[in-house]
């Protein structure tokens, strides 16, 4: 297990480096520069920017060499522990980001979203396949076809249209009330009002194709050998189910958490963009706009490492989960 674990550590290194590299040259190439888009600001006020005023802007951002020298300017940099400041905040990008009004507040409308996926979804997903044709089997193939259809921009729109501008049952937008103060345990209930909506909108878009992987491969299983023959000698409808069949459809399920981790952290950037969030989707989304590369690239290689992570937990859980895989 350790021989395999060190293995993987190494390769995703090489994978980790490839990324940055690419990620690099594309965020170069970007049709947005932080640099232009100063200088069209300095001219429109009415000053003159010369060539010499120009040369030391690309050089005060790193962008005076090219992509190659500044990829790996770049590299040394992180091999330091200096990701650089945001070209907008002039803040350190670490110290941007890990706060607890940005990677806190997606963090927890991802956990709180995931949990929820996980208790409808999974179930919802097995009584269908059990169910095959019913009513019930129709009523979450109408949920999957939501979940899967609906744009999040939309859905999120209209949720917030109707439960808060139409109703008043909740916020418009932002995370706390304005102009009001509030401490402690009346705090968390004000902010969990606001996040009410955003973390229903990512529920219902997302349980759609949880539910369709669970009732597909539920329903696989269903038709295999052996669940015939535990149904032949005799045993429980319910231990056939839940102890034979859904260990085996945890297999997929056990793929599918290799990118949840990523989720996690990254933010939903539409849904917060919507409800006018603070999350780090909405951060690192106004980065891409602006051309803001440290951000970018650090945001992006943060989710790449996580991505990595989450690859080689699954890869660990499939020992567990499925005892015929050996890790080598």
């Amino acid at each position: 297990m350790a021989k395999y674990i060190l293995k993987r550590i190494g390769l995703s290194l090489i994978i980790l480096f490839g990324v940055s590299l690419i990620l690099y040259i594309l965020v170069r190439c970007m049709p947005t520069s932080f640099v232009d888009d100063l200088i069209v600001q300095i001219n429109t006020s009415g000053n003159q920017v010369t060539e010499e005023f120009k040369k030391e802007l690309y050089k005060a951002y790193g962008l005076d060499g090219n992509i190659i020298q500044g990829y790996f300017g770049w590299l040394g940099n992180v091999f330091q522990g200096n990701f650089g400041k945001s070209f907008i905040t002039q803040h350190p990008v670490v110290q941007d980001i890990f706060t607890a009004d940005r990677v806190g507040t997606s963090f927890f409308i991802a956990v709180v979203a995931t949990i929820f996926e996980f208790l409808i979804a999974i179930p919802l997903g097995i009584t269908a396949a059990t169910h095959q044709y019913s009513l019930r089997d129709y009523i979450v193939t109408i949920l999957v076809l939501l979940g899967i259809s609906l744009p999040s921009f939309f859905f999120g729109q209209m949720l917030k249209d109707i439960f808060a501008n139409k109703l008043g049952w909740f916020p418009v937008q932002g995370m706390e009330t304005a102009g009001v103060h509030y401490e402690g345990f009346e705090r968390l209930m004000d902010k969990a009002w606001h996040l009410f909506l955003p973390i229903v909108t990512v529920v219902i878009l997302s349980i759609g194709g949880r539910m369709r992987m669970t009732r597909t491969n539920m329903l696989e299983v269903l038709n295999s050998d052996y669940i015939r023959t535990a149904r032949a000698k005799g045993l429980k409808e319910g231990k056939v189910i839940y102890k034979h069949a859904f260990r085996n459809t945890m297999i997929p399920l056990v793929t599918s958490l290799a990118g949840l981790i990523p989720s996690l952290f990254g933010g939903a950037m539409i849904t917060e963009q919507v409800f006018g969030l603070t999350g780090i989707g909405q951060y690192a989304l106004v980065a891409m706009q602006k051309g803001d590369i440290p951000v970018i690239m650090f945001y992006n290689m943060f989710l790449a490492i996580l991505s990595v992570l989450g690859v080689l937990l699954a890869d660990l859980m499939y020992a567990w989960v499925d005892p015929r895989v050996k890790l080598a």
